[in-house]
């Protein structure tokens, strides 16, 4: 049975929403994000989880979130990696720092706390799921920090998911296409919108419980054989191609 989960990224957007999907499913949750204000405020309202405050990107960080985590739940039976961060623009205007931002999130943090916890998952065949994007599959414009960490996401899943799988370990990536998440809404024009949904088959943005359940469903037994996978969640825009000119002004 299992009955325990950890969330990185767990105040809001798809974290929390897995987190939700996780409670319903009658695990504990240790809810991981480096928002000390909005993490307090949702754990408060819910029952059977520990807030860590964590920075992923921080290696002593991430050790003392694991040992939290660890302590506290007993056994690990998942891992979600869902910190990260987007910042988008020309190639030409993304200075070093800016690429060095984005990368020790969406990268480093993944590495580091799926190593931190793999003696954890090891102990149980436990589960990781990394939230990597379409953006990591394909290219676009605007999108080459963001982009770049992603593939390495994916590419660090299949990684994982051959050297840990000798001990039962299973590693999937899920790739969200475009999620109504409220920062998306408030930041893409009518425009976009629009573009979107002409280019997405199914004509229309995905929602956050949508994605959970994809990654729920590769944390459950249910999915106990398959590993290395890269699931593009995201309304068939995958085989669409790329092409919206709205988003290249």
């Amino acid at each position: 049975m299992r009955t325990t989960a950890i969330v990185t990224g767990a105040a809001r957007g798809i974290g929390l929403a897995t987190t939700d999907i996780f409670l319903a499913e009658g695990r504990r949750v240790a809810m991981v994000d480096r928002d000390a204000d909005e993490l307090a405020r949702v754990a408060g309202q819910r029952d059977n989880v520990i807030p860590i405050l964590c920075d992923v990107s921080d290696p002593d960080a991430v050790a003392r979130m694991a040992g939290e985590a660890t302590a506290g739940l007993g056994e690990v039976h998942a891992l979600v990696n869902n910190a990260g961060v987007a910042e988008f623009g020309p190639i030409d205007d993304c200075d070093f720092a800016t690429w060095r931002r984005v990368m020790s999130t969406n990268l480093d943090g993944v590495f580091l706390c799926s190593q931190a916890l793999a003696p954890a998952l090891k102990a149980v065949k436990g589960a990781i799921v990394n939230i990597a994007s379409i953006s990591g599959l394909r290219a676009s414009t605007l999108r080459v920090a963001y982009g770049t960490s992603k593939a390495g996401v994916i590419h660090l899943t299949q990684q994982q998911a051959a050297e840990w799988g000798e001990w039962g370990v299973r590693s999937n990536a899920v790739c969200p296409g475009p999620v109504r998440t409220k920062l998306a809404m408030a930041v893409h024009s009518q425009e976009i919108i629009d573009a979107y949904h002409d280019a997405i088959p199914l004509n229309r943005y995905g929602s956050e419980q949508e994605i959970g359940e994809v990654i729920a469903f590769l944390c459950s037994d249910k999915a106990s054989y398959v590993t290395g996978q890269c699931i593009a969640a995201d309304g068939g825009f995958e085989s669409t191609g790329v092409g919206l000119p709205a988003l290249r002004r």
